[in-house]
């Protein structure tokens, strides 16, 4: 399953809300977008964190296998983000990656931000915050 930037920060940060996907992710391999490496290792930038903490992220994040860009999944953003916008539901750019990653490689997308992926066909969500699918 693929899953989404604020659950593996919630996992990575002990965050309580961790706990709701703890049964959806145990014994499960565990796909992260490469869009999501970014995101988090622009953490380290924003905050000014130490070496050492840059150091256990960097260790935290490989325990997912990362899905990286390639020709396949840069047509499907394309086709994905077009028809979006033609439908009035733009997504995000990180976003949108996302959701073109969980349809590429045909996964589920765990996700605490359900409402940001919930127009997107095709993309099956697992979700925990019941406000926001």
């Amino acid at each position: 399953m693929l899953v989404d930037t604020n659950i593996v920060s919630y996992f990575f940060r002990k965050d309580t809300r961790a706990a709701f996907y703890e049964p959806h992710v145990k014994g499960k391999t565990l796909f992260i977008s490469f869009i999501t490496v970014a995101e988090l290792y622009k953490w380290p930038l924003e905050r000014n964190w130490s070496d050492e903490n840059k150091q256990r992220l960097i260790q935290y994040m490989r325990s997912y296998a990362v899905l990286p860009f390639d020709d396949q999944l840069a047509w499907k953003w394309a086709e994905l983000t077009v028809a979006a916008k033609k439908a009035g539901n733009e997504l995000s750019w990180a976003d949108s990656w996302i959701a073109a990653t969980a349809l590429r490689h045909n996964l589920p997308l765990v996700t605490h931000n359900g409402k940001h992926f919930g127009k997107v066909p095709g993309v099956t969500l697992i979700s925990e915050n019941r406000e926001n699918v």
